[in-house]
Formats: C-alpha cells, structure tokens, sequence
C-alpha cells in the first residue's frame, strides 16, 4: 500500500466527491472525508487488495456517512432542510424562492428512486463522477451505471410530467 501523503492526495477528491453527492454539504463532506483518511491508516492492515483503493475509501466513507446519518436523525434533522439550507441564495427573492421549491421537488423525487438508483444520480450529478468512476465505487461496471442513471432520469421525467 502507499504511503500516507501519496494516498491521501491521490484519492482526497475521490472520497471528497463522493461524501458531497451523497451528504449535499461540503463541511461535512470534507470532515467525513478527514475521518475517512483517519479510519484508513488506522486499519490499513485490513486492506486485503481484492478491490481497488478508491472503492476501500469510499466504502470507509459511506459507513461513516451512515454513522453519521443515524445520530443526525436522532438529533432531528432533516434532510430537506440540511439541503436547502445549502444551496447558494440567487439575486431576487421570487427567482430564489422558485428555485428553492423546484429543487425540493426534484430531491423530493429523487429520493423516491430506490437506492442504487439514487446513489448513481448523486454521484453524476453533485459529485460529476464518471460511469467507470460511479461503477467503481458501486463494484458495478460501467454499462450498469450508465443504463441505472438512465433508466432513473427517465423515471425523474415521467414523474416531473404528472
């Protein structure tokens, strides 16, 4: 395995990206990521090299969002909240407002897909990963990200119509 330094640089963004598609806050993003890193070194001896580092850390990653989920959910977070709360403000009040309601809409929608599903269009979308990229981090290839992010855009659109 490489060092420390070289690990981290090569794969910060990776992780980074990841933790924003699925979190939607680059605070907390870069924090989880940091953890990541941490949890890595602490138990790189585990890394048995049947997988390719970069899905390792985001493995790492998303047990630690999903950690960090269940206590914010404890806490009474809420999520639409969290994400609107995000989003840059825009000039007017009205334009803001519109933008605000249709984005909730569509997260709203989102969130309806099933997970994989909702996990590959994050990942497209927020984090502007690669099919190989989202294939990778999902131990899935690269056709089925492309075919799973289609098939829920189309879904988005149907359900966008009614």
């Amino acid at each position: 395995m490489q060092d420390t330094d070289e690990l981290y640089s090569e794969y910060f963004q990776t992780v980074f990206k990841y933790m924003f598609c699925i979190t939607h806050d680059a605070d907390l993003s870069e924090e989880l990521t940091q953890e990541t890193f941490y949890q890595a070194m602490k138990t790189c001896e585990s890394f048995r090299g049947d997988c390719k580092v970069s899905v390792w850390l985001c493995q790492i990653a998303k047990r630690l969002w999903y950690k960090e989920y269940s206590k914010r959910k404890r806490q009474g977070f809420n999520s639409i909240d969290d994400i609107v709360e995000s989003l840059p403000a825009e000039e007017s009040i009205e334009k803001d407002v519109v933008e605000k309601e249709s984005k909730i809409e569509l997260y709203k929608r989102i969130s309806s897909l099933d997970e994989k599903t909702r996990e590959v269009i994050y990942l497209r979308l927020t984090g502007e990963l690669s099919f190989r990229e989202i294939g990778d981090i999902l131990m899935k290839n690269e056709t089925w990200a492309r075919v799973t992010f289609y098939r829920g855009k189309q879904k988005l659109a149907r359900e966008g119509k009614k």
